[in-house]
């Protein structure tokens, strides 16, 4: 995330990944699960979540990580205790900006750390996200819009948002000054993932009850009977149904209605689930060549529900496939995402490369979002108002899910690659985005993983940058713990 001068004095954000589904992609959200009574009925199943396979041993690293969460969950005291977690680092130019995915994200993690005081702040994160369900200012039908505002701020036009998360009508704060206002199947499986784990850790059937909700609004907006099948993207701003499909969209699916379907019992998530991975099956190549690279990995997706698209081709379809798959056996076909991710995707950053910002001296290792970033054109700005990519730039959120797939699949040389990863990462929150505040207060001091190491162009339209991140802390952590949020 970048801000820069349009000429006029005006200061404009870059566009992230999420961002780019606001703008391009998704809608408005809305209503929601009933909110629990005080003692509410418990979950079928209910156990410790087996998301985890985890260490308990929690390293300073990690206790920053979680430090930084917590700065950036309680940016805004005086607005409230329901709240979400603001998602970048103020000098990303987004304000106040909490997106949904982040804060799925931040549940899972403080989970992960598994003490009373990480639980606490999940579940508080889970009741924000039902609060929004449930007081949209339009929807009625379980949905959750791309972003909310948790504070206030004045806009580039000079404009003042006044509001925290709640909004003095008591609706929830849409994120409508950026175009946050749609609603993408993959943010919503994320939110659905992150309250069934709440549903699994305390027991509360208000948090299964949302995720329900979720998984029904996506099987009545999303679904799609063309040739590749599956599920859609989701729908704009304007309520228009998205025409193209998500290679990770469905592979959030797998896991999301796997889980609705242990939780509640109802055979029909199964079916669902067979749909949806059915879809990322279909997105397989097996040993063809596509923009210049070998086979062994899974493409994006379809734009119109009948041909593959086949290039760019992103890290986390690779990745995020393996964990949701269960494809740890070293002789499952699936597993060589991995290697493909690792190998035609591998970085390294250094002072010296061509518009890279890593400080002098420094030099980190990782992966790059997609195919398309090793041949960004590090002549031209990524988009309007945005700096020159590196082309080495590592995308820390996708080096940590590597890490935590490499991990899962405990194969040959794994763990050793893994840890190199994480080392990587865990120097980059020591060392990068240095004196960055969340709603005007500072963080503390080595907490908090930048999104990338440099302006990275993600071939998709959006880069990333060097901005302390919840979603790349979040992943850091549960690579850390080996925390796999998509398993069932």
């Amino acid at each position: 995330m970048d801000a820069r001068s349009d000429g006029a004095g005006t200061r404009r954000p870059a566009l992230s990944r999420r961002m780019l589904l606001g703008a391009a992609a998704l809608t408005v959200a809305a209503s929601g699960t009933a909110h629990a009574a005080v003692n509410p009925p418990s979950v079928k199943g209910t156990s410790p979540d087996t998301g985890t396979s985890g260490s308990t041993g929690t390293s300073s690293a990690q206790r920053r990580a979680h430090t930084f969460l917590a700065a950036a969950m309680d940016a805004y005291p005086d607005h409230g205790t329901l709240r979400l977690t603001q998602s970048y680092t103020d000098q990303a130019g987004l304000f106040s900006t909490a997106f949904t995915y982040d804060n799925a994200l931040a549940i899972l993690a403080h989970l992960a750390v598994r003490t009373e005081a990480g639980r606490a702040r999940a579940v508080a994160l889970g009741d924000a996200l039902l609060y929004a369900q449930a007081h949209d200012p339009a929807y009625d039908d379980g949905r959750l819009r791309q972003a909310y505002n948790v504070g206030p701020y004045v806009f580039f036009d000079g404009v003042t948002q006044p509001d925290g998360f709640v909004r003095a009508d008591g609706t929830a704060n849409v994120g409508t000054q950026f175009g946050f206002t749609g609603t993408a199947v993959g943010d919503m499986a994320w939110a659905g993932i992150a309250l069934s784990a709440l549903a699994r850790r305390t027991g509360r059937r208000r948090f299964l009850d949302g995720a329900v909700r979720i998984g029904t609004w996506i099987e009545a907006n999303a679904r799609t009977e063309q040739p590749l099948g599956g599920y859609k993207f989701g729908v704009d701003g304007a309520n228009a149904k998205l025409p193209f499909s998500s290679t990770e969209h469905n592979t959030d699916l797998v896991c999301l209605f796997g889980r609705l379907a242990l939780l509640t019992g109802d055979p029909v998530w199964r079916q669902r689930r067979a749909r949806a991975r059915a879809f990322v099956e279909k997105m397989w190549e097996p040993d063809g060549t596509t923009a210049g690279v070998s086979g062994g990995f899974f493409y994006t997706g379809t734009n119109d529900g009948v041909t593959v698209n086949r290039s760019p081709i992103p890290e986390d379809t690779q990745t995020w496939t393996h964990l949701a798959l269960n494809s740890r056996a070293q002789h499952s076909r699936y597993s060589r995402s991995l290697d493909w991710a690792a190998t035609e995707l591998a970085v390294l950053d250094r002072s010296d490369r061509t518009n890279s910002t890593v400080p002098a001296g420094q030099s980190y290792e990782g992966v790059t979002f997609s195919s398309a970033s090793l041949l960004a054109n590090e002549d031209a700005p990524i988009a309007e108002f945005q700096p020159k990519p590196d082309r080495n730039g590592v995308w820390f959120e996708g080096t940590a899910h590597l890490a935590l797939a490499l991990r899962d699949r405990a194969g040959h040389g794994d763990e050793a690659r893994a840890h190199r990863l994480i080392a990587s990462v865990e120097r980059a929150q020591e060392l990068l985005g240095t004196a960055q505040t969340v709603g005007s207060r500072a963080l503390p001091e080595r907490a908090g993983v930048v999104s990338a190491t440099s302006p990275l162009d993600t071939g998709f339209g959006f880069g990333y940058y060097p901005y302390r991140h919840t979603g790349a802390t979040a992943w850091y952590l549960l690579a850390a713990t080996r925390t796999n949020p998509l398993r069932v």
